[in-house]
């Protein structure tokens, strides 16, 4: 059987269903108030603290489909397995089962309900350290779930040990891999696992031990299970295909841009290796990923998630040149992102009209910005003799977004060659500059739940109802970045506060610091809380039941948590800075104590 990403979707939820699990909603891309990542980049990302023991408001047994983005690999993309956005299926255990049911589950999903071959399929688990003992236990469950002996190999921590970070939360993890060889499956696993014919489709993680600064591993008192199966990955596997942009993710979308292109090939052969078919895929992943940015609230601009959005249209523009593509590239190849994730995304629909009004102001302003680039070139190849350095190069590559091959195309109208050399130790000096700021924007960990932290939380909340006091109801959070040093606040808003505004703000959320009020929880359903007056602006992260925090008479607002007790526990708060961090869009950063 072939299956679609909508069967394959469609089957997790109802088979999780089977088993008493509450369906919810996929969370935004954007991570509430975690300073780690600029994008929700896996399944377990938002639910960290409820896998850290808060608890979740649906129950125990969770599942969901998750949208995530991962941009360290961007100029990747265009190959035949990179994907910037993806869909993350996910089950959860909370304290509730855990090894011997979800081994016993995810042989039922594969087996009986996907009807994959068994002789197709192989697992992993953890072979034991001086940290931690071999996991027996489910290579046992394993074999008495039908998994033959000699498709179960044993590995090691650098495959088959998961941990939030240095320490924390912890625990072996078995992992399912399926056969993509034209021949038969090796017999043994265990001698076979390298093979890249191999490929992993689903990870079950049992976060079972916590691990203390000195590396010291106790057993937690409740353990969870976490799991991932990459949707687009998973139909590409078990459909016999060689890559996710052969599969109905990207179907319609390759098809429009080759009747815009010209190129029938692009549709008839996704994964063939010539320009054209790497442009096409570039614009494929690169507009597809900017539909779901736009829908979830980011805009085009020059700092954090505004940045990569401007940086992936530009690209997908730049690739649409290459395939004669010169206008309105962009709203085009939405129409068809459009109908293939509307139906699991209902706010990409809701904001359709807004999402091509971003795509298109970015596309024009773009292309002024190419022409302007061109007449930058022509200056600079006017004062070169016969040769464009590498720093020029990089220079148009850099503030333009020339990519090198339009230069050396550029340059060889004029006789001139470009050091090519030159330019690409400059874009790897680049690279690893802007890789090294990905690495540590993603190293910190999820859950810092300090003191600090969750003082400047309860002051965004303060902040944010003493800003539409002052300002009006229009301001809405647009995100949030909390430290342990400082919170960053970024609004709906076209200008500049004035100093009396900023001052409005502190004195509001000073007095109430002042009056101490408690700080009260419910629990109640997104009807409920916004009919008591509660606050919320992120509808499509919500499931059926939300956490409301009422400040006394300051702020009612949903959110996840954590806040303090008492509002005087935050000492003082004072505004540091404003600036603008996009069109209509405020940023304020301010510390407490």
């Amino acid at each position: 059987m072939q299956y679609t990403t909508d069967d394959l979707r469609k089957k997790w939820f109802d088979f999780w269903e089977s088993k008493n699990h509450v369906i919810i909603p996929s969370a935004g891309v954007l991570p509430d108030n975690d300073p780690t990542a600029l994008f929700h980049n896996s399944g377990m990302h938002p639910l960290v603290p409820y896998l850290m023991g808060e608890p979740h408001p649906q129950g125990n047994r969770l599942a969901d489909v998750q949208k995530c983005i991962r941009t360290i690999d961007i100029d990747e993309v265009g190959d035949a397995t990179h994907l910037t956005f993806f869909e993350m299926l996910g089950n959860w255990s909370l304290g509730d089962y855990f090894k011997q049911e979800q081994i016993e589950w995810s042989f039922e999903f594969l087996v009986k309900v996907l009807e994959l071959p068994l002789e197709k399929l192989a697992v992993s688990v953890f072979e034991g350290d001086e940290n931690a003992p071999r996991d027996e236990y489910s290579a046992d469950r394993w074999q008495e779930v039908g998994m033959p002996k000699s498709r179960i190999a044993f590995l090691p921590a650098s495959e088959n040990w998961w941990a939030k970070g240095d320490t924390g939360p912890c625990g072996p993890d078995t992992e399912m891999f399926y056969w993509t060889g034209e021949e038969p499956a090796p017999e043994s696993f265990q001698e076979s696992w390298e093979d890249e014919r191999w490929v992993e489709i689903w990870n079950d993680v049992f976060m079972q031990f916590n691990k203390d600064a000195s590396g010291v591993l106790t057993p937690l008192p409740s353990k969870n299970i976490d799991t991932g199966m990459g949707l687009e990955r998973t139909v590409a596997v078990i459909n016999g295909l060689k890559s996710v942009y052969q599969t109905d993710a990207f179907t319609d979308i390759l098809q429009k841009i080759a009747d815009l292109s010209g190129h029938p090939e692009i549709a008839e052969d996704p994964i063939a290796e010539s320009d054209v078919h790497h442009s096409s895929r570039v614009i494929a992943d690169h507009v597809r990923t900017s539909v779901v940015l736009l829908s979830d609230g980011v805009t085009p601009s020059n700092v954090d998630q505004g940045y990569i959005l401007r940086r992936i249209i530009r690209r997908a523009i730049r690739h649409g040149r290459k395939l004669g593509i010169d206008q309105d590239l962009c709203i085009q190849i939405a129409a068809p992102c459009f109908d293939k994730l509307s139906s699991a995304y209902k706010n990409i629909q809701e904001k359709q009209d807004f999402i091509l009004e971003e795509l298109a102001r970015e596309e024009t302003q773009f292309r002024k910005t190419l022409e302007s680039g061109e007449r930058e070139f022509k200056k600079l190849s006017e004062k070169l003799e016969g040769k464009m350095p590498g720093d020029k190069a990089f220079y148009l590559y850099e503030t333009y977004g020339f990519p090198i091959e339009m230069t050396v195309e550029l340059a060889a109208e004029k006789n001139m060659e470009v050091d090519e050399d030159g330019f690409h130790k400059a874009y790897k000096a680049h690279q690893a500059l802007s890789r090294s700021g990905a690495e540590e924007k993603f190293s910190g960990g999820l859950a810092d739940r300090s003191d600090e932290t969750v003082k400047l939380h309860t002051a965004t909340h303060l902040m944010h109802a003493a800003l539409r006091k002052i300002l009006g109801d229009h301001v809405q959070q647009k995100g949030s970045n909390i430290t342990a040093d400082r919170l960053r606040f970024d609004f709906s808003h076209e200008e500049k506060l004035t100093p009396e505004q900023l001052q409005f703000v502190e004195d509001y959320v000073n007095e109430a610091i002042a009056s101490n009020a408690e700080v009260s929880l419910q629990e109640m359903s997104v009807e409920e809380a916004k009919h008591s007056g509660a606050l919320g602006f992120f509808e499509h992260k919500y499931g059926d039941t939300v956490k409301v925090y009422t400040m006394g008479t300051h702020s009612k607002e949903i959110c996840g948590g954590p806040h303090v007790e008492h509002l005087g526990q935050l000492g003082s708060f004072k505004i540091k800075k404003q600036e603008s961090c996009g069109r209509g869009v405020r940023r304020i950063k301010a510390i407490v104590g």
